[in-house]
């Protein structure tokens, strides 16, 4: 009987020490969850890598861009590394929400309706949406587009920019494309007469098609450029902003400005 009372009393010893160790497990495992991304040694760059000269890839199929070479400077002030991923822009918000991004960052236009879903940090470039179309063609003023096809990229501000103008309940039809590389190869053949396009896009687009395009002089809306952050994530946008405010202070980030604009561009 004794012996028997024994082993039932190291029987239970032995379960409470396990449920102690599987509760201090399961504490680590939740601290981990909640860690800020802040800590991370890596952080996941959404990007459109179809959108230069932001980011995009060249001939060798590398993504380049301002855009790019910003972050990665920013990851080296932060102390971590950072990784490109190419994502639907259509769904950009959702991934980020997700988790499956940490950051979108590519020529990501700051607009109210956004910033009830994501954080931002403060804008660092201007921009505008603006009509390009062909060079031959007759629209020479935003009125010219009543009656005509007009293409843009899919959930991109651009569609905004047109809807708050009232040329838009003139126009014939709208055309929504997967990216601006679509649009403008459809302007060039003609199955659209205009785009609505990011200014920094089709300036870049016009150097390296020469007398292909041309703007209207007349803008639809301007609009400024920021990082996007997962709401929650407070900290690891302190930690960035403070590495984009220091890469302003220190010259870097005219530096890159310099690489792609020719001039500093970036907001101070």
């Amino acid at each position: 009987m004794k012996r028997i009372v024994t082993l039932c009393m190291m029987l239970m010893a032995v379960i409470v020490l396990a449920a102690c160790g599987t509760s201090k497990e399961g504490s680590t495992e939740k601290d981990q969850d909640q860690s800020s991304s802040a800590d991370k040694e890596k952080i996941i760059v959404g990007i459109d890598d179809k959108f230069a000269p932001m980011g995009f890839r060249d001939e060798k199929n590398d993504i380049v861009g301002f855009d790019i070479d910003l972050a990665r400077a920013a990851g080296e002030h932060m102390g971590v590394e950072v990784e490109f991923q190419p994502i639907d822009w259509k769904t950009k918000e959702a991934e980020l929400l997700s988790g499956r991004i940490d950051l979108i960052w590519n020529g990501y236009t700051i607009t109210d309706v956004r910033k009830e879903k994501v954080l931002f940090t403060k804008p660092y470039l201007e921009n505008a949406q603006v009509v390009a179309t062909k060079a031959d063609s007759e629209i020479a003023q935003l009125s010219d587009l009543a009656g005509k096809e007009i293409g843009l990229q899919s959930l991109s501000s651009a569609a905004d920019a047109l809807n708050s103008n009232p040329i838009h309940k003139e126009v014939k039809n709208i055309t929504e494309f997967a990216d601006n590389v679509l649009a403008l190869s459809d302007l060039k053949t003609g199955r659209v007469d205009a785009v609505i396009i990011d200014a920094v896009v089709a300036e870049y687009y016009m150097t390296q098609q020469p007398d292909t395009f041309k703007l209207l002089e007349e803008s639809l809306a301007p609009e400024q450029y920021g990082i996007g952050v997962k709401p929650g994530n407070e900290a690891l946008l302190e930690k960035l902003q403070a590495a984009l405010d220091k890469m302003n202070e220190d010259g870097t980030a005219a530096d890159i400005s310099t690489k792609w604009f020719g001039e500093d561009k970036v907001l101070k």
